[in-house]
């Protein structure tokens, strides 16, 4: 099933059990969506944004909301933070499982021998093949030095 769709019957089984956080969650998520839409047709592209585009959204608005509950936290607003750690609960339904760090070194050591890269100035097309193969399952803030590391 499409991730589109995944969402939008999620928004609607949430309606049905009156889960107000999850809907409210999942209308934020339909909504960057759409304003993500609303870009790519802009560009040219009238399908919209596909299912990789979706994903590389919902890993965006979590880590939003993990700086988001880091600064509650730090501001002493507890009640704020245990708000967007349970969007975070919410949107991480509909992302792929997150690959282990023993995972995410194969897959590095993967594409470097795939893309042939022997040195720093490589790095852009090992992240790029990365990205177009685990959008969603890592966090490429962490791969990126260890691909940084790998090759230098």
């Amino acid at each position: 099933m499409p991730l589109r769709e995944r969402i939008n019957t999620g928004l609607k089984e949430a309606m049905r059990e009156k889960d107000a956080i999850r809907l409210s969650t999942l209308r934020l998520i339909n909504a960057a969506i759409k304003d993500q839409d609303i870009n790519a047709r802009a560009k040219g592209n009238a399908d919209g944004v596909d299912d990789s585009e979706v994903l590389a959204i919902l890993g965006k608005m979590v880590k939003q909301r993990q700086e988001s509950a880091r600064a509650y936290e730090e501001g002493g607003r507890l009640e704020l933070a245990e708000k967007e750690l349970n969007e975070i609960k919410v949107i991480e339904d509909f992302l792929p499982r997150q690959l282990s760090e023993e995972e995410v070194a194969k897959a590095v050591d993967e594409a470097v021998a795939e893309v042939g890269a022997d040195s720093i100035r490589d790095m852009g097309k090992v992240m790029g093949l990365l990205k177009s193969r685990y959008t969603g399952q890592m966090d490429f803030g962490s791969v990126g030095p260890a691909v940084k590391a790998r090759l230098g």
